[in-house]
């Protein structure tokens, strides 16, 4: 009994052999890498130099421009969505899923063709990225990455129970006091799930200011882009650590309010 336990144990260790693998060499080791040039300068010296310097007028606006750029589309995406995965999460299953797959069908095209193809129709309709580049780099944003807010609200809305929706309004709930204290605490975990499926993409995005923006704005994604393309190795990594740092930060807040959606969801 303990060699066959044995041996299962070692089979199940050879089959996550190839995944470690992939993982340290193309997460582990790459990580290393940005925290050593992070944190050296050219000759190889420890020095906080490179991170005093995101105190720089150019790359604290491309910070405070990466933060209010992801937050503002995250939060524009939700509110687009939410309603959306609520009446698909209502509809009959066969017209259901024939509709949320037109609206996942943008995620099958590639990524920078999708973005191409919208600053052409920004352009018919008169936003050009020369001329309003925050709207065009906006709208880009939100229509690349609606489809990943849909998902996850509405996966979560599936899994609502319908019981206590309907006790709530039987108990004398407004269908707004419904909605605020029932539906949006039991869909926590999808709100949370699809906000950062938002942020943390738009945070680092470059190619979409690159397409839409024309050049014309600078986001933390460019600066990095930028600084590596010129083989400024320690400048680029420091800006990809504190990029890290922020998404960190992130996850760590919405596990917690993940923890208290759970607990705090239910009837009024």
């Amino acid at each position: 009994m303990n060699r066959t336990t044995k041996t299962a144990a070692l089979g199940r260790s050879l089959l996550a052999g190839p995944y470690l693998l992939w993982m340290t060499g193309f997460i582990l080791i790459p990580l290393c890498l940005i925290l050593w040039y992070g944190l050296t300068d050219r000759d190889g010296a420890l020095t906080l130099a490179n991170v005093l310097a995101i105190a720089d007028p150019e790359h604290a606006k491309a910070l405070w421009l990466s933060l209010g750029l992801s937050l503002v589309s995250t939060l524009i995406c939700l509110v687009m969505a939410y309603p959306l995965a609520m009446i698909l999460s209502n509809m009959k299953f066969n017209a259901n899923s024939f509709i949320v797959m037109i609206f996942i069908m943008p995620m099958w095209i590639n990524f920078v063709l999708r973005t191409a193809a919208t600053r052409d129709l920004l352009t018919a309709i008169g936003i050009k990225g020369g001329n309003m580049p925050y709207l065009a780099v906006m709208i880009g944003m939100v229509y690349n990455y609606l489809p990943f807010v849909i998902l996850p609200l509405y996966s979560t809305m599936l899994k609502m129970d319908k019981s206590v929706i309907e006790a709530s309004s039987d108990l004398g709930a407004k269908p707004y006091q419904t909605f605020i204290k029932t539906i949006i605490p039991m869909s926590m975990p999808g709100i949370i799930s699809a906000a950062t499926m938002v942020f943390m993409p738009t945070m680092s995005s470059f190619v979409i200011s690159d397409i839409l923006g024309e050049r014309k704005i600078q986001l933390l994604g460019n600066l990095i882009d930028l600084n590596f393309n010129h083989s400024l190795w320690n400048n680029g990594s420091t800006i990809a650590l504190i990029m890290l740092v922020i998404i960190g930060i992130s996850m760590l807040f919405t596990r917690n309010v993940k923890k208290e959606g759970h607990t705090r969801g239910g009837l009024w």
